[in-house]
């Protein structure tokens, strides 16, 4: 196996596969990285046995075919210290020992036989579902922020991806929950009769978004009984999916709270922050005293003192306080696209529904705090 690649083309493929591989690993071949020369390409495939990561480089010289595998942490991180543009001239001298040349540098990486690494089932027989990429990642991280890390619920360590129908039109709906704060994202697709409802886990969903934000070519969806598939440019991301159910999550969005608050988004970002600057633990809660024309923010830390600061705001109801998880809050906030945030409020201790003018089809449920 020899070729010939340019280090930022290689790179940018590795970068995405350090996301995927795990470090610490039982299985030592779970740690490398498929390199496969064949029909004038270069494929390169990572696996942990949950997610796997396809990437075809076309741009490469191919002297002679072949594959190996070897150590993925090891090769980025040389290759991200080669300077930017250069030739890399790889050489598999033997079964376990691969030449990596470029410059006036010379490597030679252990390596493991390809019998060795996970082969997989690749049979998605249901039709593919093209999504709008942008969107799909607006999707993806206004909904990932609620992703439980509980694992005795693992049901809930993902998001819940499922069709809604309304007015004629169809829509994929992403919704995640860690049972104090709620998210739901909805775009509109075609009609898509074969998608049944499915858990993308935690994992899968940070590497789509990476990949998305780097990566706006062409996105299309597939699904299978247990895995979930998708084609983004010339990368494929396969992925099994949550083996549980999704609790119904409508009856904890509140359909009753009249009580209406619209502050600065920006500002009230910043003033969160700033008073919870007294506070070590960012997960303290910040108490808001709301009348007519402003917001009291305070935080009191029994350890290190307190905080307060007032901004403007309209509240359309009689005077009342309510306290929230300060990280909580700003997680939301940092998603809403409108200059101002709308909180619908029923009382201080019921949930909120936190609303977005610029985009309907998202909504965010927070549980108040005892303080």
């Amino acid at each position: 196996m020899q070729f010939v690649v340019k280090r930022d083309i290689l790179l940018k493929s590795l970068n995405f596969v350090q996301g995927v591989v795990e470090k610490k690993n039982t299985l030592p071949i779970l740690s490398n990285v498929l390199l496969q020369l064949k029909d004038k390409k270069l494929s390169i495939v990572a696996t942990d046995l949950d997610i796997i990561f396809y990437d075809e480089i076309i741009d490469v010289q191919i002297l002679k075919e072949g594959s190996t595998t070897t150590s993925a942490a090891i090769l980025y991180d040389i290759i991200r210290k080669i300077s930017s543009n250069s030739d890399l001239k790889f050489d598999l001298k033997t079964e376990n020992k691969l030449s990596l040349q470029s410059d006036t540098s010379n490597f030679n990486l252990l390596c493991l036989p390809t019998d060795n690494f996970p082969t997989f089932e690749d049979n998605f027989e249901g039709n593919e579902i093209l999504l709008e990429s942008r969107k799909f990642l607006k999707l993806l991280s206004k909904t990932r922020i609620s992703i439980s890390n509980d694992d005795t619920r693992h049901y809930l360590n993902g998001v819940y991806l499922h069709l809604i129908e309304s007015n004629n039109r169809c829509f994929l709906t992403g919704v995640a929950t860690d049972s104090h704060r709620l998210s739901s994202s909805s775009i509109e697709i075609e009609r898509a009769d074969e998608f049944s409802s499915l858990i993308l886990p935690r994992k899968t969903v940070y590497q789509l978004s990476s990949l998305l934000s780097e990566e706006l070519g062409k996105l299309t969806m597939q699904i299978s009984e247990n895995k979930i598939k998708f084609n983004i440019g010339n990368i494929k991301l396969i992925s099994k999916v949550i083996d549980g159910k999704f609790p119904d999550y409508k009856k904890v969005v509140p359909i009753n709270n009249e009580k209406t608050l619209v502050v600065s988004t920006k500002e009230f970002i910043n003033s969160i922050e700033r008073v919870t600057s007294v506070s070590l633990d960012r997960k303290e809660g910040v108490k808001l005293s709301i009348d007519k024309n402003n917001i009291q923010l305070s935080v009191n830390s029994a350890n290190s003192g307190e905080g307060n600061e007032k901004i403007k705001a309209q509240f359309d109801s009689d005077n009342l306080n309510i306290s929230f998880n300060s990280k909580y809050l700003v997680d939301i906030a940092n998603e809403i696209e409108d200059k101002n945030l709308k909180i619908n409020l029923k009382d201080s201790v019921s949930p909120v529904l936190i609303e977005d003018a610029s985009d309907r089809n998202s909504f965010f449920v927070i549980m108040p705090m005892k303080i």
